[in-house]
């Protein structure tokens, strides 16, 4: 009996409409596009309008990777979804994207691993269906970071956008699917990106609602510095556990974090600037959602048989890579 591997058969994106572009941030702090472009690569982000929330935009993904597929939302397994933004501390928001979608015969779950997460869920996804447990499931990424920054932090509020993006997992027993993957977390990377207060660590009060801590915090250079190294050394990992040269990598598809950041994997892998995923000129860093994005922008341009590698690091620290064959 041939292996099965999960394969993704389908692939869909969904951004809101309002842009927010670095001109924009110019009239809100202390910052210009020059600044902004130069550093990271990014020229505008979306941002939902008011009352759009992740699970509308995930339900949109479902239906129209069903549509894609020829399925009917009810055919669909199980939802994991990826993020640190979902619409209620509970439910969660693959729940009520369950519902939102029609697909009320599935269950799932969110994974919480920042901008690890698409990753993180994917590999978990994996295991559901090469157990031959479930025949289709969705794995989303996405997060609505807008509600989570504050727009007179320059550190923080010219980097991260909203967006939301996922795949569907089939079966496959022609090669084809997920390969390979290396996940890794360090949680002593907390001091340096973090959401202090929310959690039952530090709750919100009457006392410190409006403080800064209800924001994310970065100390920008201690992160560049792990996530530079940290992706780029587990990208040259997955290589050389499937013996891939630069020349068998048909394409990276980075985590849209900092246009250095992806620059310094692909030099590290080997690759030609042409073999890899770039879109954190008009998105941003949309967090969970950057990789699934990428696939749905670049689908028309995949071959069956296309040798891919995943690549991410996020706040926690996370951090991972898969290796994947496209499947169609």
């Amino acid at each position: 009996m041939s292996k099965i591997n999960a394969a993704i058969t389908a692939v869909h994106g969904k951004v809101p409409e309002k842009v927010l572009s670095n001109f924009d941030l110019e009239k809100m702090v202390d910052t210009n596009d020059e600044w902004i472009t130069t550093r990271t690569g990014i020229k505008e982000r979306r941002i939902v309008s008011d009352g759009e929330t992740l699970s509308d935009l995930g339900a949109e993904v479902v239906k129209v990777i069903c549509e894609k597929r020829g399925i009917s939302p009810l055919e669909i397994d199980l939802i994991i979804v990826g993020t640190v933004t979902s619409d209620h501390r509970f439910p969660s928001s693959s729940n009520l994207i369950c519902h939102k979608s029609g697909a009320t015969n599935a269950w799932g779950y969110d994974v919480s691993a920042a901008c690890s997460g698409f990753l993180y869920s994917l590999v978990t996804g994996q295991q559901f269906v090469e157990s031959g447990k479930y025949k289709k499931v969705i794995v989303i990424g996405g997060d609505i970071m807008s509600s989570i920054i504050n727009y007179e932090d320059r550190n923080t509020c010219i980097i991260f956008g909203d967006g939301c993006g996922g795949v569907l997992l089939e079966p496959n027993e022609e090669g084809n699917g997920i390969i390979d993957s290396v996940l890794k977390a360090d949680g002593s990377g907390k001091e340096y990106l973090n959401q202090k207060l929310g959690g039952s660590a530090h709750p919100i009060t009457k006392e410190n609602v409006g403080h800064p801590d209800m924001y994310v915090y970065q100390e920008g250079r201690s992160v560049f510095k792990f996530a530079v190294t940290s992706m780029a050394d587990v990208s040259a990992e997955i290589m050389e556990r499937n013996n891939l040269t630069g020349e068998d990598v048909d394409w990276l598809v980075p985590h849209q974090a900092n246009l250095r950041i992806i620059d310094a994997t692909a030099n590290r892998m080997g690759l030609t600037k042409d073999k890899v995923m770039i879109n954190i000129e008009k998105f941003g860093n949309t967090t969970a959602a950057t990789i699934p994005l990428c696939l749905w922008e670049w689908e028309n341009q995949l071959k069956k048989g296309d040798q891919i590698v995943l690549a991410a690091f996020g706040g926690g620290f996370t951090w991972g890579s898969i290796f994947l064959r496209w499947a169609y």
